[in-house]
C-alpha cells in the first residue's frame, strides 16, 4: 500500500466519544403500566407512535441530563445531538441541549427510530397472549432476536438500519463527540454492533437490564492502527444524572412483546 493511500486511510478516524441516551419517560411508558396493572387488552394511547410527548417527569429527566452535561468538562461534552425523529426522543433532544448549550446542532435521523411493532402495536402482553396467541407462539418458537410481527421488525431489522447509520458516523462526524437520542431497543442494539455482541450476549444484557430514561450508555475512542476507532465501554444504563437532580429513576418499555 502506498503511503498517501495509507494516510488517507488512518486520518478517517471518526467520532471521538459516543453517548447513547434513552429518551424521558413518556405518555406511553405511563398508559403501559396503567394497562398492565389493570389486566387490559390494550394500552390507552390516542397518538401515533411517533408523536406520543414526553410526560411531565420525562421533561424534568430531559433537563436533568442536560444540566449534567453542562457540568462535565468541555471535551466531555457532545458537540452534535442526532436524535429520533419520534416526539418523545425529539423533545429530550431539544430539553437537553437547551440546558446545555441552545447553539447546539440537533439533527434527525429516521434510522434511530422505535422498533416497529406492526399488528401488536398499542397491545400489553395480555391482550397478545389472548387476542393473538398465534404469534404469541410463534415467538416463543422463533425467539425475541429473529421474531418479527406482520407489519413490524425483528431486531435483525434494527441492526440493519443501525449498521448504516454507524457508517454514517465514521464519514459526516470526524472528531465529534456525538450523542444519540433514541429507545431502549436501539440502545441495546448499538452495543450489539459497537462491541460486536453475539445473540446469547445481547439478550442477556436484555434480560438483566432494563434501560432507564435518559440513562446514559458511552463509549470512548481508543487509539488504534487501522482507519477506525476502537471503542471502550465507559457507562451502560448509568442514571446518576436524573438521581443527582432529584427525579424518578423510570424503565418501562414504550411497547411490550410477551415473555
Amino acid at each position: 500500500m502506498k503511503d498517501s493511500t495509507y494516510r488517507r486511510m488512518t486520518s478517517f478516524s471518526g467520532p471521538t466519544r459516543i453517548w447513547i441516551a434513552r429518551h424521558g419517560e413518556s405518555a406511553g411508558n405511563v398508559a403501559l403500566q396503567s394497562a398492565e396493572a389493570e389486566g387490559k387488552h390494550w394500552i390507552d394511547v390516542s397518538h401515533r407512535d411517533a408523536d406520543v410527548p414526553l410526560s411531565p417527569l420525562g421533561e424534568r429527566q430531559a433537563v436533568a441530563l442536560g444540566r449534567w452535561f453542562g457540568k462535565q468538562p468541555f471535551m466531555d461534552r457532545p458537540t452534535v445531538v442526532i436524535s429520533s425523529p419520534y416526539a418523545r426522543a425529539l423533545r429530550t433532544s431539544e430539553i437537553l441541549a437547551a440546558e446545555l448549550d441552545p447553539t447546539l446542532s440537533i439533527v434527525t435521523d429516521e434510522r434511530l427510530r422505535e422498533k416497529e411493532f406492526g399488528v401488536l402495536n398499542r397491545m400489553t402482553k395480555a391482550g397478545i397472549t389472548a387476542l393473538m396467541p398465534d404469534q404469541a407462539e410463534l415467538r416463543q418458537v422463533i425467539g425475541k432476536f429473529y421474531y418479527r410481527p406482520p407489519g413490524g421488525e425483528s431486531w435483525c431489522d434494527i441492526l440493519l438500519r443501525l449498521r448504516s447509520l454507524w457508517s454514517s458516523l465514521y464519514e459526516e462526524y470526524d472528531s465529534e463527540r456525538v450523542l444519540l437520542v433514541c429507545h431502549s431497543v436501539v440502545t441495546l442494539c448499538y452495543r450489539c454492533i459497537i462491541e460486536k455482541l453475539s445473540e446469547d450476549k445481547l439478550l442477556m444484557i436484555d434480560r438483566t437490564n432494563d434501560v432507564a430514561n435518559c440513562s446514559i450508555t458511552s463509549y470512548v475512542s481508543m487509539p488504534s492502527a487501522d482507519a477506525r476507532s476502537k471503542w471502550q465501554l465507559e457507562h451502560f444504563n448509568f442514571v446518576a444524572p436524573i438521581e443527582e437532580a432529584g427525579e424518578r429513576i423510570t424503565s418501562a418499555p414504550d411497547a411490550p412483546l410477551p415473555k
